[in-house]
């Protein structure tokens, strides 16, 4: 055995990446742990600098902020949204390939820039998605799409930060959503006593 080896989080730290991360180059034969007579995983130094050498020059996945508001009223709170993410990333020796800033309700699953960064998921270009909330992502069903995500080999990492409060944007998506349903009721009124005028039916 090597003189220098290392855990999984020794990896994890030495790359500026997630232990997750480690483990999902482990899991598709990219990075393969060694293991102790107890079954614990370690790393060689040999096989750290073939990986660095080789493997991530071969397929570079991108780290991504993902900064999202309802409207342009909130331009400062999207600016305040990507600087504490790079503030946090930075800290932590990680480099962030691009940033999307996304201006939609949360509640909207056709914004462009969301589903384009869902594509590139898909197409397995994405290592870690950066928000500040879960609801900065989506805002119902953050689990569902988590797990979907972690299927093409990415992951979301939320890094909450108190002084970005949501509530504001929360009661408008909760107004948008009794004005569609009002719109709903309303039109069926219209229906409903068309109906009754109609003498045909």
């Amino acid at each position: 055995m090597d003189k220098q080896i290392y855990k999984p989080k020794d990896v994890a730290k030495l790359m500026g990446v997630t232990v997750k991360s480690v483990q999902r180059w482990d899991n598709e034969g990219r990075l393969v742990a060694k293991r102790t007579p107890q079954n614990r995983r370690y790393y060689t130094q040999d096989q750290i600098d073939d990986f660095l050498g080789k493997d991530l020059t071969q397929v570079k996945r991108k780290n991504i902020i993902y900064a999202r508001v309802s409207n342009r009223s909130q331009k400062e709170d999207l600016t305040n949204q990507v600087d504490f993410l790079r503030q946090f990333v930075n800290a932590r020796g990680v480099i962030i390939d691009e940033v999307v800033e996304d201006i939609g309700s949360g509640l909207n699953y056709k914004r462009e820039k969301w589903n384009k960064l869902l594509d590139m998921v898909m197409g397995k270009e994405v290592d870690r998605i950066f928000v500040t909330e879960k609801d900065r992502f989506i805002r119902f069903g953050f689990d569902w799409f988590q797990a979907f995500i972690e299927k093409f080999g990415a992951e979301i990492v939320v890094v909450k930060n108190e002084s970005l409060s949501p509530q504001e944007e929360m009661v408008q998506d909760l107004i948008s959503i009794i004005h569609v349903f009002s719109c709903r009721i309303y039109g069926l009124r219209k229906y409903k006593n068309k109906i009754k005028e109609d003498e045909e039916i």
